[in-house]
């Protein structure tokens, strides 16, 4: 099954506005992890991994963790939807 990795930040203004959107495609039955990109340092970090750059980043990836698509910044819960293909 696909999921979204959501990652953002706590001093992200566009990550605070994003994350009530994240939250609801979640209780709608979109798998999000979220993924906060100062505590992900490990030598396995995600953030690394995936080569983000920017928050909040979106990236959907499949279930063996191969990336599928990315979206960058504040999007709308449709556009969204759209993109994860709901």
């Amino acid at each position: 099954m696909n999921k979204i990795l959501y990652f953002s930040a706590v001093w992200c203004g566009p990550c605070k506005a994003l994350a009530p959107t994240m939250d609801q495609l979640s209780n709608q039955g979109i798998p999000v992890q979220k993924v906060d990109v100062d505590q992900d340092h490990s030598d396995l970090s995600l953030s690394a991994r995936y080569s983000v750059r920017n928050v909040p980043t979106l990236v959907k990836v499949d279930a063996s963790g191969n990336e599928l698509g990315r979206l960058v910044g504040n999007q709308s819960a449709d556009a969204i939807k759209q993109w994860y293909g709901n």
